[in-house]
């Protein structure tokens, strides 16, 4: 019989109590995404177009550092190469936009199977590399890829690709409104969040982390390490060009900045920051980075990256496990243990 990575949690003790800690977490849980969605919901209600629209790209943003926490924070392949599939789902929807249709879903649908392509086309090379080696040649990928957007006519060239009409949605009236674009935007992020989360809870989500904590006993075991990295590369690949179509949804245009190194370290500094391998704190993490880089850098003369970094460093001095695991210490400290 072939072994299992982790054994499970045992439903019960020596004295028949039922173990119902997982239950109580997914009711702490639940507690919390609710009112977190129903304010992130009616925030068009409340607010203006401009804070909906910087909303909105925060959504999109933090859709592709889901797809980097992935490989970084559950598989443990440090990346630079994620807006490089970030980039092909924008182009891919926007051409998509402009040459056959306005419909958002067939947009999403195109930009996923376009960074997922592209993931499978380059990943092979890749996951064949660890540690400082995968993220060069992720490096390499992404200025790659950037380098045919900066080149390629067909899709603007250094111009990026303008003329993108407003989206719709399963044939009705273009949605222009900026409220009606971000609640579109967001329920596909929660969507993706929720695969995402089902995925590493998963057995193959166990199996990544063995990848991650302990590749030589994984393979001991049996499993197949290499096809394992080769299959979350690819799904970070689709979750990046998932979040590449929903950032041109919104936009409604792409340029070659959109796929560029300073995306891809944006994307990996929000899941330092929000604490790799936490699916909810790279997320805050990239709130906080795009907040910096797009509203207070310009308060601040144009230092926003200043603050950046001195925010990392802060980070890994101070929280070596990010926002996430500041929280997850907080409440470890706080909980009372059962009285014996």
């Amino acid at each position: 019989m072939k072994a299992t990575y982790e054994t499970a949690t045992p439903a019960a003790d020596r004295t028949g109590a039922v173990d119902d800690s997982r239950p109580r977490r997914i009711a702490r849980r639940a507690l919390v995404a609710v009112p977190v969605l129903v304010l992130l919901a009616a925030a068009p209600l409340v607010l203006g177009v401009y804070p909906v629209s910087t909303m909105t790209r925060i959504l999109a943003f933090a859709v592709l550092v889901l797809s980097v926490d992935l490989l970084t924070g559950v598989t443990g392949l440090p990346t630079l190469g994620q807006a490089a599939y970030f980039g092909a789902g924008a182009y891919t929807a926007a051409l998509v936009g402009i040459h056959l249709t306005s419909d958002a879903a067939v947009q999403a649908l195109a930009g996923l199977a376009a960074g997922l392509i592209t993931a499978a086309l380059t990943g092979w090379v890749a996951v064949r590399a660890r540690g400082i080696v995968f993220l060069m040649l992720t490096l390499a990928i992404g200025e790659s890829v950037h380098q045919v957007a900066e080149t390629w006519p067909a899709v603007g060239a250094g111009n990026g690709l303008a003329g993108m009409p407003p989206i719709s949605l399963f044939g009705g009236p273009p949605l222009t409104a900026a409220g009606f674009v971000y609640w579109w935007v967001l329920a596909v992020a929660v969507i993706v969040f929720a695969a995402v989360a089902l995925v590493v809870r998963s057995p193959y989500g166990r199996t990544l982390r063995g990848v991650r904590d302990n590749e030589p006993r994984l393979r001991a075991l049996g499993y197949r390490p290499a096809l394992a990295r080769y299959g979350v590369f690819c799904l970070a690949g689709a979750v990046a060009g998932t979040g590449g179509a929903l950032w041109a949804a919104q936009a409604r245009f792409v340029s070659p900045g959109d796929l560029g190194f300073e995306v891809a370290a944006l994307a990996l500094l929000s899941v330092v920051i929000g604490g790799a391998g936490s699916l909810w704190g790279p997320c805050l993490g990239a709130a906080l980075v795009l907040l910096v880089r797009d509203n207070l850098s310009a308060s601040i003369g144009g230092h926003g990256p200043l603050v950046l970094g001195l925010v990392f460093v802060a980070v890994v001095f101070l929280l070596p496990g990010g926002l996430a695991g500041a929280t997850a210490g907080l409440r470890r400290r706080h909980r009372k243990e059962p009285i014996p």
